[in-house]
């Protein structure tokens, strides 16, 4: 047996939250005039003369159109807000963690570095949008951005940012999300192209990035067909949350920054969230020093005690 709640759910999801108001509203409408009509049926059929009938058929015209007006207006404005929460980021949901790309690790021409202070290294932040959450059913990046942070400094001059055509149309659930659309990727180079250059871009520099684990299994899957590797350190916010700050409830990149004061400008774009990341990175490190973690050596170690720890917390 299927429940009230849940049924009117399932029929929400099939045809939209939109397409039933505008239904519910037809049917206000037409159970509306067919009651009005009844009414003006039955005045007109007692009124005590014609001059009266013409009156009152004049009254109820009036209303009729009155009450048309109405609920134009109801739909109106109900479409526009129901427009405007499909495409409010604060109703989305974060994306689920990854832990499937293995743990920070010093390549071997970098383990010099492994005793530097990390407020004197140079990291490029950044961020994916993509076409769905499955990188391994084939999704697809479509934007990509990073920007610099060296000597504790935020670069905002320093940044890369570029679309990326899939290959297909962009499934609408998806554009919910980030905004972007088949029109805007039509003439968008391919992801072997932008990863060359988002590579270049990066350097030997360490890449940060929230919930890291995701955007690098994209990066993993297209090594082989774009021959572009990423080799560098990669350092996850998330799990230097989980690590300062181990009792909140989430560690999403929106908690995190409204823990930490930070407005995100352009949220759930692939700079406005590097941008973000960056910003909340650089407290991070005040913390994080102030905990005694002060060199990328003892970042990469926390980095890896809270891995195991976040895969513990996922289970209950």
């Amino acid at each position: 047996m299927i429940r009230p709640m849940t049924g009117f759910r399932q029929i929400t999801k099939m045809w939209g939250t939109r397409r039933i108001a505008a239904l519910a509203l037809v049917l206000a409408g037409v159970g509306g005039l067919t009651i009005l009509a009844a009414i003006a049926w039955r005045a007109l059929d007692q009124a005590p003369s014609r001059e009266a009938a013409i009156s009152l058929a004049g009254q109820l015209g009036a209303g009729g159109l009155t009450y048309l007006f109405v609920l134009t207006v109801i739909g109106v404005v109900l479409d526009r807000a129901l427009a405007a929460r499909a495409y409010n980021h604060r109703d989305l949901p974060a994306r689920p963690e990854f832990y499937d790309y293995g743990t920070p690790e010093l390549p071997q021409h970098m383990e010099e570095l492994s005793g530097r202070a990390l407020k004197s290294l140079t990291f490029t932040v950044f961020d994916t949008e993509t076409t769905g959450l499955r990188p391994s059913q084939g999704d697809e990046i479509i934007a990509i951005a990073g920007v610099r942070v060296s000597g504790g400094t935020l670069r905002r001059d320093t940044t890369f940012e570029a679309l990326v055509n899939p290959g297909f149309p962009v499934p609408k659930p998806s554009i919910r999300f980030h905004g972007i659309t088949d029109h805007m990727l039509s003439d968008a180079p391919a992801i072997g192209a932008v990863l060359a250059e988002f590579h270049a871009f990066v350097g030997d520099s360490i890449l940060v990035a929230h919930n890291a684990a995701f955007d690098m299994r994209f990066l993993k899957l297209k090594e082989q067909s774009s021959g572009v590797a990423f080799h560098q350190v990669v350092l996850d916010t998330l799990l230097f949350s989980v690590f300062l700050d181990r009792d909140a409830e989430a560690h999403t990149l929106d908690a995190i920054a409204q823990r930490l004061g930070i407005t995100v400008e352009g949220r759930h774009t692939a700079l406005g969230d590097a941008l973000a990341t960056a910003e909340f990175f650089l407290l991070m490190l005040d913390r994080l020093e102030a905990r005694g973690v002060e060199s990328l050596g003892q970042a990469i170690a926390i980095s890896n005690e809270m891995t195991a720890v976040r895969k513990l917390q996922t289970q209950f």
